[in-house]
C-alpha cells in the first residue's frame, strides 16, 4: 500500500516535471517576444540650400540622441562634432519605410542662408542625407510589455560579463540552478551586512520573467527550478543570455512596461544599448535587483550606491581594471530627466486609430511592425511649446479659480494631406482624452469662408460685391423668431464681401447665407471633408456645428489646397518585422470646388490678417510674411479658434474650457496668437497662390468695395481676385477729401478688428 502511493507520487511527480518540460520547450522554441509596432517619425533630409541653421540641427542630433564629442569615434557611434561652421557626424545604421542606410559620415557645412554643402566621410558630395526616423512610441498589447529586441551582435561584451559576475558567477557551468551559489550568497550578504549576492541564477530570472510571476511560494519555487533545468538543457547558454538580455523587467513608464536591455538603454539613457559605456551598463545591471527600488530618477542616490557596488564587484573579479571602476564610480548616472521625451500620445492616438482599420489589435501589439508616420518632431515641438506659453499667458490675465483653459493644435502639410503635429491638451505626456480628435465643439466663423465660396459658386458674388449688414429675423420651424446680431452689436449697411468676411460680419454672413441657401452650403462642406451633413437650421450659418479640431483641418486644407481635397493621413507606409513593406497610403486628390472660386476666398482671408480680425497677428508675424486664414468665436465666447495657412503648412487652433464654460475669449485673443507664434517659428515659406485662369488681382476699397488704388486719398485699398472682367466702379475722385463721417465709420470699424 505505502509502495503503491509512493510509486503513484513518483510517476506523478515525473509526469510533472515531464510536462513542464514539454511546455517550457515548446513556449521557448515559438515567438520568444510579443513585440509591439513601434512607430517612427518623418525623418528630416538635409540638403544643400535647406533653410536651417547649425543651432537647429545640432538641436535635431541631440533628439535623436546623438552626443557631442571632441573627437569623432567609431562609424555608427551616434556622435558628433560642432566648429566653427560645420558639423560632423557619425550617423548610425538606420531602417526607412523604403530602404536602409548603413553607418556613415557627413560632414554639413553651413553657410548665411543654411546648409551650404553636405560631404561623406571621403570628401564626396552628397545631394540629399536623410537623418534616422526618431521613435516616438509603440503599439503595446494591453498587459503593457513593450521592448527592444537586440541580437548578440548589438550587446556589448561588457554586458553579459557584468550580468554573470554579478549575478550569476555560475551561469556556464552550472545546470539552471546552483545550490552551493544560494548557500553562498547567504553567507556574503550575512557577512557584509548588505545584499550584494542574488540567490537565483539568471535562467531562473528568465523563467521567473517569462513563464511565472513573483509569488513567493514553495509550489512557484519548484516549478521555477524545473523549468530552469529544463531551458538548460535543450538551449545553449547564448541562447538563454539573448533571452534573458531581451526579457528581463527593468522599469516602468506609466502603463508601458520597459523589458529588455535594449528598450531600458533607450528609456534611462537615450541611445542604443551598442553606445552604453562603463558606469552605464553598470547602472542597469543594478536595476535588474530591483527596478521599483532602484528606479534611477525617484531614488538616485539609492540607485548611485548599487551602481557604485556594481562596479566594485566587476573590479573585484576582474571584469574590469580597478582604475576603471574607480574612474566610473566618479561618474555621475547620466540617466535622462525624461522618461519618455520623444513619445506623442495625441499622434499616437491617430495613428493607432489609423491602423485599426487595416490591422487586427494582436497583429500591432505582437507582430513587430514597423510604422513610418508624417510627424515632424521640430513641428510637434513648436505646436506644443506656442500652445502652453499662450494657456499660462491666458490663465494669469483671466484668473477663474482652479479652472484651467485647454486647448488643441492640428498642422498639416496641405499639399500632401500629411499631417505634421497633434496637440491633443496642454498636458502632453497625457494618454487620455485627445481634444484634437475627440473634442467636439462649436465652430462660429469658421463656417464663414464656406460660406462665401457657395455664393460666389453661384456668380451672383465676389470679393467687391456690396451685401447689406442689416437687422435679420428669421422665422424658424417652431414659431420662433432667429435673431442674430454683430459682435459689437452694431449695423454696418452696405459693405463689400470682402469686409464681410475680413470683418466676420454676422448679419451680412446670414442674409448672403439665406439667399444661397443652407442645403448649398451643407453640400460645400461635405464636398470639403465634413463626415456628417450639419443640422440645416439658420444657426449653421454662424458656425453652430459641433466638430473636432482635425475635422476642422480637414476642411481648410482643401481651402489651403486650391479647392483639392486630399484627406488627411498620420501613416505613411507600414513594414514587416523583417523589412518586408505591408502597405502604403498614397496620396489621394480630389477637386471639390473650382480652382478661380476658392482663389477668390483664400484672397479675401488673406484681407482677415492684413485688415480685418486676425490683425493682431501682425505683431507676431514677420513683416512681409503673407498667411491667410479665420478667426472663430462660438456662442456665449465658449470656443476660440483660428485657422489659417501659409505657402507650405496649415495650421488649426482651439482654445476653451472642457466643461463649455464661457472663456471670455474671441477667436483673435485666444486663438490666434498660439497659431500666430506658431506659425512665427515654423520656419514655413510665405503664401504665393498661384492666379488660376478666369481670375485678376485687383486693388478694392476694404470699407466699400470701389476701386482704389495703393496711396489713394480716403481709401484703404485691398488687393483681391476678381472674376477676370470684373467692372468695379471707381471711389468718386479717389481723394475727394475725407468725411467726418468716414472717419467716424474706421475708427469703429479698428476697434471691431482688435476686439473680435
Amino acid at each position: 500500500m505505502l509502495f503503491g502511493a509512493l510509486l503513484a507520487g513518483v510517476l506523478g511527480c515525473a509526469g510533472y516535471v515531464f510536462y513542464l518540460d514539454q511546455l517550457v520547450t515548446h513556449r521557448f522554441e515559438g515567438l520568444r517576444w510579443t513585440l509591439p509596432a513601434h512607430v517612427y517619425a518623418a525623418p528630416l533630409d538635409l540638403y544643400a540650400g535647406l533653410d536651417f541653421s547649425q543651432p537647429q540641427l545640432e538641436h535635431e542630433l541631440q533628439r535623436l540622441s546623438y552626443h557631442p564629442e571632441t573627437g569623432l569615434g567609431q562609424p555608427g557611434a551616434g556622435t558628433y562634432r560642432a566648429g566653427g561652421d560645420r558639423i560632423d557626424v557619425e550617423l548610425r545604421p538606420a531602417q526607412f519605410a523604403d530602404g536602409s542606410r548603413p553607418a556613415t559620415a557627413l560632414s554639413v557645412l553651413f553657410g548665411p542662408t543654411g546648409i551650404q554643402d553636405l560631404r561623406d566621410g571621403s570628401g564626396r558630395e552628397v545631394p540629399v542625407m536623410r537623418l534616422d526616423p526618431l521613435l516616438i512610441g509603440s503599439i503595446f498589447p494591453s498587459d503593457g510589455v513593450d521592448r527592444i529586441v537586440v541580437t548578440p551582435r548589438q550587446v556589448p561584451p561588457l554586458l553579459p560579463a557584468a550580468l554573470k559576475a554579478v549575478e550569476d558567477r555560475t551561469f556556464d557551468t552550472n545546470w539552471g540552478v546552483d545550490p552551493l551559489g544560494i548557500l553562498r550568497a547567504g553567507w556574503i550578504d550575512l557577512r557584509s551586512h548588505r545584499y550584494e549576492e542574488g540567490a537565483s541564477t539568471l535562467t531562473q530570472q528568465l523563467v521567473r520573467s517569462y513563464f511565472l510571476t513573483n509569488r513567493q511560494t514553495l509550489g512557484r519555487k519548484f516549478r521555477e527550478a524545473v523549468m530552469a533545468v529544463a531551458l538548460t538543457a535543450h538551449f545553449s547558454k547564448a541562447d538563454l543570455m539573448n533571452a534573458y538580455i531581451n526579457e528581463i523587467f527593468l522599469g516602468q513608464d506609466g502603463n508601458r512596461s520597459i523589458h529588455g536591455f535594449g528598450l531600458a538603454s533607450e528609456f534611462y539613457f537615450g541611445k542604443p544599448l551598442s553606445e552604453l559605456d562603463l558606469p552605464q551598463i553598470a547602472t542597469l545591471v543594478a536595476i535588474v535587483r530591483g527596478p521599483t527600488y532602484y528606479d534611477p530618477r525617484r531614488y538616485p542616490r539609492r540607485t548611485l550606491a548599487r551602481r557604485d557596488l556594481v562596479l566594485e564587484i566587476l573590479a573585484q573579479r576582474g571584469v574590469v581594471a580597478p582604475a576603471q571602476a574607480r574612474m566610473a564610480q566618479r561618474q555621475p548616472l547620466g540617466v535622462t530627466t525624461g522618461a519618455s521625451g520623444a513619445y506623442y500620445p495625441a499622434y499616437l492616438d491617430l495613428v493607432r486609430r489609423t491602423l485599426q482599420r487595416d490591422y487586427p489589435e494582436k497583429e500591432l501589439t505582437e507582430s513587430g511592425l514597423r510604422v513610418y508616420t508624417s510627424l515632424q518632431p521640430r513641428a510637434q515641438e513648436l505646436a506644443e511649446s506656442a500652445l502652453d506659453a499662450q494657456l499660462r499667458a491666458l490663465d494669469e490675465r483671466h484668473h477663474r479659480g482652479s479652472a484651467k483653459l485647454e486647448g488643441a493644435v492640428i498642422v498639416t502639410s496641405p499639399q500632401s494631406g500629411d499631417v505634421l503635429a497633434i496637440v491633443g491638451g496642454r498636458d502632453v505626456d497625457f494618454d487620455g482624452f485627445n481634444r484634437a480628435l475627440d473634442a467636439q465643439r462649436s465652430i462660429g466663423s469658421l463656417v464663414k469662408p464656406f460660406i462665401y465660396l457657395t455664393a460666389i459658386e453661384t456668380g451672383r458674388y465676389n470679393a467687391a460685391t456690396v451685401i447689406q449688414d442689416q437687422a435679420v429675423s428669421i422665422k424658424l420651424a417652431n414659431g420662433r423668431y432667429w435673431r442674430p446680431h454683430n459682435f459689437t452689436r452694431r449695423t454696418y449697411g452696405p459693405v463689400p464681401v470682402v469686409r464681410a468676411l475680413g470683418d466676420s460680419l454676422n448679419l451680412a454672413t446670414v442674409g448672403v447665407g439665406m439667399d444661397v441657401g443652407l442645403s448649398q452650403i451643407s453640400s460645400t462642406l461635405q464636398r470639403f471633408g465634413l463626415a456628417q451633413a450639419p443640422d440645416q437650421v439658420p444657426a449653421m450659418l454662424l458656425g453652430a456645428i459641433d466638430i473636432s479640431p482635425l475635422e476642422v483641418a480637414q476642411l481648410y486644407n482643401g481651402l489651403a489646397n486650391g479647392g483639392f481635397r486630399t484627406p488627411l493621413r498620420a501613416v505613411q507606409a507600414v513594414v514587416s518585422a523583417d523589412g518586408r513593406p505591408l502597405q502604403a497610403f498614397p496620396l489621394q486628390v480630389t477637386q471639390v470646388a473650382p480652382a478661380a472660386d476658392v482663389d477668390q476666398v483664400d484672397s479675401m482671408m488673406e484681407q482677415v490678417i492684413t485688415h480685418g480680425t486676425g490683425v493682431p497677428a501682425l505683431r507676431i508675424l514677420p513683416p512681409g510674411f503673407v498667411t491667410a486664414g479665420k478667426t472663430g468665436t462660438s456662442s456665449e465666447d465658449r470656443d476660440s479658434w483660428f485657422a489659417g495657412f501659409s505657402g507650405g503648412d496649415l495650421a488649426v487652433a482651439w482654445v476653451g474650457y472642457d466643461h463649455y464654460q464661457p472663456t471670455g475669449l474671441t477667436g483673435s485673443e485666444g486663438a490666434l496668437p498660439v497659431w500666430a507664434h506658431l506659425m512665427a517659428s515654423l520656419g514655413t515659406p510665405s503664401l504665393e497662390m498661384p492666379e488660376p485662369e478666369g481670375v485678376t488681382d485687383t486693388w478694392i476699397d476694404y470699407l466699400t468695395g470701389m476701386g482704389a488704388q495703393p496711396g489713394c486719398p480716403g481709401a484703404e485699398p485691398v488687393q483681391v481676385a476678381l472674376p477676370t472682367g470684373t467692372q468695379v466702379p471707381p471711389m468718386p475722385g479717389c481723394g475727394g477729401g475725407t468725411t467726418a463721417g468716414t472717419l467716424f465709420e474706421r475708427a469703429g470699424q479698428w476697434l471691431h478688428r482688435v476686439t473680435r
